[in-house]
């Protein structure tokens, strides 16, 4: 990491939980390769505190990124947020412009690169109904592929699917027809004790899957995935992907190191 100055500029990562993200060990990678002088700290930020960070960030002009729960909250609460951030009710990435911060959503480009080498056919099973499966929903309408959703509750899934449908997407509640992609987009898997967020028997014929989860030596879904002989890779290539759309919303004139931030985040996870 650069050495931290008074000139250093400030980025943070907020979330609730924070401690498992790798998002510090990859911006700081990439800027001190790319000789910046700025800093990447993650801040755990409850949901009642939220408010009150975000308007500290905007008067001293802090730049950042949003992880669960609160990419829908962040939305909400910033005045500017770009025409897709508005468009999904979902904030992962924000920068001071002119006072302001701005809102962007990174996360549809991340997935949707994320997603290009796994060969995602349609239909996708999108696991979940926040932030991140708003995501999924902007991903498949861009792609013109039909989406099922589930969810806790058959409620939120029609919800959610009512809700994508209004936003251009082929979306319906998961009515157990046959996919071809599988995508987690729930916190199940940051912790050993987690259930699969799907079963064996809602991946017959299932050729690819992605968790935006990460963990040391993938998760155990994606391993899971992979032994039933599907395409499969966890969250880590999501995050690289929409973290280098991410930093050039912070320096536009600069090109990501995107080997280097990969390299940061396998290492990283390598020894937790």
């Amino acid at each position: 990491m650069n050495r931290i100055r008074g000139s250093s500029r400030p980025f943070v990562v907020i979330g609730d939980p924070i401690a498992h993200s790798m998002s510090p060990a990859m911006y700081n990678a990439a800027f001190a390769t790319l000789g910046l002088d700025a800093v990447y700290v993650p801040i755990r930020t409850d949901e009642s505190a939220l408010p009150h960070v975000l308007r500290a960030f905007e008067s001293v002009g802090i730049a950042g990124n949003v992880t669960i729960p609160h990419k829908v909250a962040v939305a909400r609460l910033l005045i500017r947020v770009t025409s897709l951030a508005q468009d999904l009710q979902a904030v992962n990435t924000f920068w001071p412009e002119g006072g302001r911060l701005v809102g962007d959503n990174t996360d549809v480009r991340g997935l949707i690169d994320a997603l290009e080498p796994l060969d995602a056919d349609g239909p996708w099973l999108v696991g979940g109904t926040g932030g991140a499966a708003r995501a999924v929903a902007a991903a498949a309408r861009e792609l013109g592929m039909p989406l099922l959703v589930r969810s806790r509750t058959r409620e939120r899934a029609a919800d959610f699917a009512d809700w994508a449908r209004e936003l251009g997407a082929d979306c319906r509640a998961d009515d157990g027809s046959p996919i071809a992609t599988a995508i987690n987009a729930t916190p199940l898997g940051l912790e050993q004790s987690d259930k699969p967020p799907f079963v064996d028997r809602d991946l017959d014929g299932c050729r690819a899957a992605l968790d935006l989860v990460y963990a040391p030596g993938e998760t155990a879904w994606i391993r899971q995935c992979k032994e039933l002989g599907m395409r499969a890779c966890d969250g880590r290539s999501m995050l690289v992907a929409q973290g280098a759309h991410a930093f050039q919303r912070f320096f536009p004139q600069v090109k990501p190191p995107i080997e280097v931030m990969t390299a940061a985040v396998n290492r990283e996870l390598g020894r937790c």
